[in-house]
């Protein structure tokens, strides 16, 4: 075969794999944006200088005198991702105006509804404000915020809905990679969103709606590789 010869039939077989090669990157950046999450009041406590996700849900934890918790509205994927209240844990600051009291325990907090982008449609976040729940030495935090944030708003699983009645409707539903509701039904166990039983963020279902390709895509993509490592190999043999 000469050298002319050789160089034709390697030019469509490089052209098949540069197009190959940019199928397989369109398919992975479709299974990518095919990131779900959840939108729901996530819990957080704080140490005075930062945030650090719940560990127990709000019916669950019994705050000391000086506590600092914080709730944020907003949609994310899981714990990691999740968006921190965006008001610094200032214990000083929230309760200066409320003294302490015999009997009682001093609980500041922070109500965060979020922003517009993760708004369910149709509504508007009210602003972001702070409160000193003053309640009995034993209450929990959901008891506080009950204190300082009615309505205050529960699904059948007793999960958290919505904090002085934001937003009206929606309860940890899931959404898609582009914001847009996919499933209006919350996720309990080690899916569910944060809630007076489970603090835990939602993790992704097990189907298409995960963060990344699925293993079908996957399987496609490497089949679809290795025809054109084949295609490469037949031509190699025919010189």
């Amino acid at each position: 075969m000469t050298r002319t010869s050789s160089a034709l039939l390697r030019s469509p077989v490089a052209a098949l794999l540069a197009v190959l090669l940019a199928a397989s990157g369109v398919l992975l950046g479709a299974g990518g944006a095919q990131a779900a999450g959840y939108r729901y009041w996530s819990f957080w406590e704080g140490d005075g200088k930062s945030w650090a996700y719940a560990t127990q849900g709000p019916s669950l934890v019994r705050p000391d005198d000086g506590t600092v918790q914080g709730f944020r509205f907003a949609v994310s994927e899981d714990s990691a991702d999740a968006d921190r209240p965006r008001h610094a844990p200032d214990f000083g600051a929230i309760c200066a105006d409320t003294p302490a009291k015999g009997g009682a325990k001093r609980v500041a907090l922070v109500i965060d509804p979020g922003t517009a982008e993760d708004a369910p449609a149709g509504e508007k976040p009210p602003a972001l404000r702070t409160a000193c729940a003053q309640v009995a030495p034993d209450a929990s935090s959901a008891e506080a915020l009950a204190s300082v944030a009615k309505p205050l708003r529960y699904d059948s699983s007793a999960m958290i809905c919505a904090i002085s009645g934001y937003p009206k409707t929606g309860c940890g539903e899931q959404v898609s990679g582009d914001g847009s509701k996919k499933d209006g039904s919350g996720k309990d166990g080690s899916g569910k969103p944060s809630a007076p039983e489970a603090s835990s963020a939602p993790a992704a279902d097990d189907g298409d709606s995960g963060g990344g390709p699925s293993a079908g895509l996957l399987l496609g993509i490497g089949a679809v590789l290795l025809l054109g490592v084949a295609a490469v190999f037949q031509a190699r043999r025919r010189r």
